[in-house]
C-alpha cells in the first residue's frame, strides 16, 4: 500500500533517452518551421512532429497551421491535432468549418470527432489544480506555466474533469453528485532538489469545502536542464498522486 506522503526520484542523468520527450526549445523550433518553412513538405513534417510531441504548447502552433495557404499543411495540422489530443483543439477546428480542400476537410472532421469524444467521456474524478508555484525563484514564468499545462494534460489523460478556478462550492458539489465521483484540490510547488536538480511537490486535499490535507507526494530529478526535468516531473507527479490516493 502506498503512503500518502512519499518521494520518487527520476534518474534523468542515467537514462535521459527513455525519460525525456520533446523539450520546450524543440517545440518552439518546430513551431517556427511550421510557420516559416520555405517548402510545404517541411511544414508538413513540422506539423507531424508537433502532433507526436505530447506538448500542450503545440496546440496554438497547430491551430495556426490550419490557416496555412497549402492544403497538405492544413491536412497535416489537423491530423496532428487529433494525435496531440488536446481538447482546446476543438475551438480552432470548428473555426475552419469553411475549409475548401476535401482532404483537409476530412482530416479536420476526423480530429473533431476524436476530440469531442474525449471531451464527452464520463469523468473518473474532479480536480481543481491551483497555480503552480516556483519556490526556487530561478525559473522563467513561462516554464512554470508550461509545467502546469503538462500537469493538466496528464490529469485529463487520467480521466479527470478539471474544475474552473473560481467555481462555487454548490456548483462543485453538483458536479460530484451528478457524476458520483470524488473531488480533489491540488497545490503544486517547484522546489530545489538534490544534486542541483528540481523537486515537484503536490499536496492533495478534498474538494470542495474546508481545506483538508490528505497528504502529499514529491518527485525529483537531476542531471538535465530545468525544462527537461520539469517535462519528466509534471506527468510523473500526477501519476504518483493518482496512485497514492487511489483515484478511480
Amino acid at each position: 500500500m502506498r503512503s500518502p506522503s512519499h518521494l520518487v526520484t527520476l534518474l534523468l542523468l542515467v537514462c535521459p533517452a527513455t525519460v525525456l520527450a520533446q523539450t520546450d526549445p524543440q517545440t518552439a523550433s518546430l513551431g517556427r518551421r511550421l510557420k516559416q518553412g520555405a517548402e510545404p513538405e517541411h511544414r508538413v513534417q513540422a506539423a507531424r512532429l508537433l502532433g507526436e510531441s505530447e506538448d500542450p504548447e503545440a496546440l496554438p502552433l497547430l491551430c495556426a497551421g490550419l490557416e496555412d495557404p497549402e492544403a497538405p499543411v492544413r491536412t497535416a495540422s489537423a491530423q496532428a491535432l487529433e494525435k496531440l489530443g488536446e481538447l482546446g483543439g476543438v475551438e480552432c477546428l470548428v473555426a475552419r468549418k469553411d475549409e475548401p480542400d476535401a482532404e483537409a476537410k476530412a482530416a479536420q472532421q476526423s480530429a473533431l470527432g476524436k476530440l469531442r469524444g474525449l471531451k464527452a467521456r464520463p469523468p473518473k474524478f474532479y480536480v481543481l489544480l491551483g497555480e503552480v508555484k516556483d519556490t526556487t525563484g530561478t525559473l522563467p514564468p513561462e516554464l512554470v506555466k508550461a509545467t502546469e499545462a503538462r500537469m493538466r494534460r496528464k490529469l485529463t489523460q487520467e480521466g479527470a474533469w478539471l474544475a474552473p478556478a473560481k467555481e462555487g462550492e454548490a456548483e462543485a458539489k453538483g458536479v460530484l453528485r451528478k457524476h458520483k465521483i470524488q473531488g480533489y484540490r491540488l497545490a503544486a510547488e517547484i522546489r530545489p532538489g538534490a544534486s542541483g536538480g528540481l523537486m515537484l511537490t503536490v499536496m492533495c486535499m478534498r474538494y470542495p469545502g474546508k481545506l483538508q490535507l490528505m497528504g502529499s507526494i514529491q518527485v525529483q530529478a537531476s542531471g538535465a536542464e530545468p525544462y527537461e526535468l520539469l517535462w519528466a516531473l509534471a506527468p510523473e507527479a500526477i501519476t504518483e498522486t493518482a496512485a497514492s490516493f487511489k483515484w478511480k
